[in-house]
């Protein structure tokens, strides 16, 4: 709980020291009687007392009264946020070859894709202004989620995303580059960046990754590239004949070239994540590079809880004038 205006509540206080030190210079009218013997049935009964100290009741009420004008309330709080911030579009490779293991989690050797889920879901919570939506892609691309700044719901469509949920096996960055653009060329943002990874080559779709680029390009997008994969061989899931998975080394193709010229004609940066903590370093740093002054605006609801004060006030008052004009009736 707190007070609009607790500055009055300091009032009360003084009300009751100011109280208690004129009391005591009071001077209390008396009688003079030649015997008190003539007293003697008179007691000092529940009335007398009451009536001696009604007063109290008074600065009680007093004090209900002047915390009811302090304004007390609950606050509810709820902030609001409005920023120019940054629209991000994470395309990602789902083809069979993000099925090697040679990157690693907790010391567990698991594949690209799942490291990459990984690192991904940690860039997306330190990116709690911005808009970010998914793309998956292989020998074509879909988009998994559009832009959103709901994280919960990201991270379950960033789920969604397993190997082979594309049938047809392949590389298309070029598609995977369109589909990006598809998805954030009418973002009013102040800025618009997607980030591609690959493991592999392109090999196929009907767009070429640099005629994709060029048109990000035209468009003001700026495409980071990384390239995830050992360098020189990496052990590749495979069955054997009785059925048995067998790793088998296979040589780790990364058209860099190519990663390469689309950063460049975007304004962007290339990467290469060589395992799975320069793949963390590689997101924090695009992190950092990609970061917009944001504006935060704020407002605060409150409870009024004045009335409570003010209804208890009341209630003692009520009560005190009843008690003076029936059973403390005082007769001058």
């Amino acid at each position: 709980m707190t007070f609009k205006d607790p500055w009055i509540l300091f009032v009360i206080p003084l009300i009751w020291i100011l109280f208690v030190l004129l009391k005591k210079r009071r001077t209390v009218p008396t009688f003079n009687f030649p015997s008190i013997s003539i007293l003697g049935d008179f007691k000092n009964n529940w009335k007398a007392k009451l009536v001696n100290n009604l007063i109290f009741l008074r600065l009680i009420v007093l004090s209900l009264f002047l915390i009811a004008l302090s304004a007390p309330r609950e606050v509810l709080e709820h902030t609001e946020i409005s920023t120019e911030g940054i629209d991000i579009i994470l395309a990602i490779d789902a083809s069979g070859s993000m099925a090697a293991m040679d990157f690693s989690l907790d010391n567990k050797r698991v594949n690209r894709l799942k490291a990459v889920k990984n690192v991904i879901s940690d860039f997306i919570e330190a990116r709690r202004f911005d808009r970010i939506a998914f793309v998956a892609f292989a020998a074509q691309a879909y988009t998994v989620s559009p832009l959103t700044t709901d994280h919960n719901w990201l991270k379950s469509n960033l789920e969604r995303i397993e190997l082979g949920v594309i049938s047809e096996d392949g590389t298309a960055i070029g598609s995977a580059i369109t589909t990006a653009l598809a998805r954030i060329k009418t973002s009013k943002a102040k800025s618009r960046i997607i980030i591609l990874l690959t493991d592999g080559v392109n090999n196929t779709g009907k767009i070429d990754p640099l005629t994709a680029a060029k048109a990000a390009q035209a468009l003001g997008i700026k495409i980071y590239t990384i390239g995830a994969g050992t360098r020189g061989l990496a052990p590749y899931p495979v069955q054997d004949l009785f059925g048995r998975v067998v790793y088998q080394n296979v040589q780790v193709e990364i058209d860099e070239d190519i990663l390469k010229e689309i950063a460049r004609l975007t304004n962007g940066e290339y990467f290469r994540a060589t395992d799975t903590e320069s793949l963390k370093s590689i997101y924090r740093e695009i992190d950092k590079l990609e970061k917009t002054e944001i504006k935060q605006t704020g407002y605060q609801e409150y409870k009024q809880l004045f009335w409570i004060f003010l209804t208890m006030g009341l209630i003692l008052l009520l009560l005190e004038v009843i008690l003076n004009n029936t059973v403390l009736l005082r007769i001058p």
